[in-house]
């Protein structure tokens, strides 16, 4: 039997369940999770194989229309995965669009619809927190554009369809060679995954601005035969006012959250670590081509100059 192996790009709009979906269909939690849009920044690659078949998915940040740098590159990710992409999925969260038209009329999302070679299947992500006549509207509303080469209703969240998901990847996977080991799982190291962690728990224990204007920095990173791991982050903000918010009075902000990102640093790893966290002001780092290189956001020497909020 011939192998098959693909690249497989998960777009959508801010909070379409892109991350969630893809922690379902690797059956490990490699994307971040939270309740807030743009959680995902970069690019995560994932790896699925078997015997027959291997999936490299890219889970992308959300498509949205940038406000600054940052959010520039964010969707250059997106645009940079789909264009090796031989399989697209295109979410959809049926609840924050019910006719479909504001996904349809989307300048970017067009774009990654034009691209000629890739099968490009559609999800119709939440229909738990929907109801049936709504759903059926909307899968024959995107059926009769002939775009799709499938339409699925789905809940990432509690997994309804991935099995029909995975189906109808594999049914459009080429013939290749793997691209990967069996046992790989991602292309990070763990660095970039304790980074991840402590970025998710900025996100899920402060509010507003201030989770966007955050960047997390690995400084240190040491592995210990006897003892436990050393691992130094350094939060970067943008503004001064924002750096007490982090501490918290006491510290005991930082504190709590330090604890939960060790502990579920230690999950991921498998292993005990010695978490230390500082807070550092970099200010517009966000417009800041320098900072943004320095965090891997550009890796092109081309961007100079900087650009304002």
């Amino acid at each position: 039997m011939a192998i098959k192996s693909g690249f497989v790009s998960i777009v959508g709009k801010p909070n379409a369940g892109k991350s969630t979906l893809m922690n379902q269909l690797l059956g490990e939690r490699l994307s971040i999770i939270t309740d807030k849009p743009q959680t995902t920044r970069k690019k995560i690659l994932g790896i699925l194989s078997s015997d027959e078949y291997q999936i490299i998915f890219l889970d992308t940040p959300g498509i949205l229309t940038p406000r600054y740098l940052l959010q520039e590159k964010m969707l250059e990710y997106v645009f940079d995965s789909v264009k090796d992409s031989d399989i697209i999925l295109m979410l959809i969260d049926i609840n924050a669009d019910k006719s479909g038209e504001k996904f349809l009329e989307d300048e970017s999302i067009r774009k990654i619809l034009s691209h000629k070679s890739a099968k490009k299947i559609l999800l119709i992500n939440k229909i738990d927190l929907s109801n049936q006549p709504q759903v059926k509207q909307l899968i024959a509303k995107m059926e009769s554009t002939k775009i799709f080469d499938g339409v699925i209703p789905i809940s990432a969240l509690t997994g309804h369809n991935i099995i029909s998901v995975k189906q109808i990847i594999i049914e459009n996977l080429p013939e290749h060679p793997k691209y990967y080991p069996d046992e790989q799982l991602t292309d990070q190291n763990e660095r970039f995954y304790a980074a991840e962690i402590i970025r998710e728990k900025i996100f899920q224990l402060f509010h507003d601005e201030v989770p966007y204007s955050t960047e997390v920095e690995i400084e240190d990173f040491k592995e210990r035969s006897k003892g436990k791991d050393y691992i130094l982050a350094n939060i970067i903000v943008e503004r001064d006012s924002q750096k007490p918010i982090i501490i918290g009075q006491n510290g005991e902000s930082i504190k709590k959250m330090g604890k939960e990102a060790r502990h579920a640093i230690e999950d991921f790893l498998q292993r005990e670590v010695f978490l230390e966290l500082r807070v550092k002001v970099r200010e517009k780092w966000r417009s800041d081509p320098t900072l943004l290189k320095k965090f891997g956001y550009i890796t092109s020497s081309k961007e100079t100059g900087s650009q304002d909020e």
